[in-house]
């Protein structure tokens, strides 16, 4: 028998006010692809990638107005020798 074919889901958070907190897409429950925070007032707060559950590649830190504050690399993490 086939394995199942796992799909991608939208995820979708909210603050307790019901404001959007976050929006990405989960892959069998894990953070995948491009994910996005947003403060309270709506202006996005961080933004950046997911593969297989961890951070990779440049994600970016958004000021209270919303411009790009900073950016961050994120450096593959090493593998374990086995």
């Amino acid at each position: 028998m086939p394995a199942k074919e796992e799909r991608l889901k939208e995820h979708i958070e909210y603050h307790k006010d019901g404001s959007l907190w976050a929006r990405g897409q989960t892959l069998g429950g894990v953070p995948t692809g491009h994910w996005e925070w947003f403060r309270l007032d709506g202006t996005k707060m961080r933004s950046g990638n997911f593969e297989k559950g961890e951070q990779v590649g440049e994600w970016t830190t958004y000021d209270k107005k919303g411009d790009v504050y900073k950016v961050t690399k994120i450096k593959p993490k090493a593998k374990k020798a086995g």
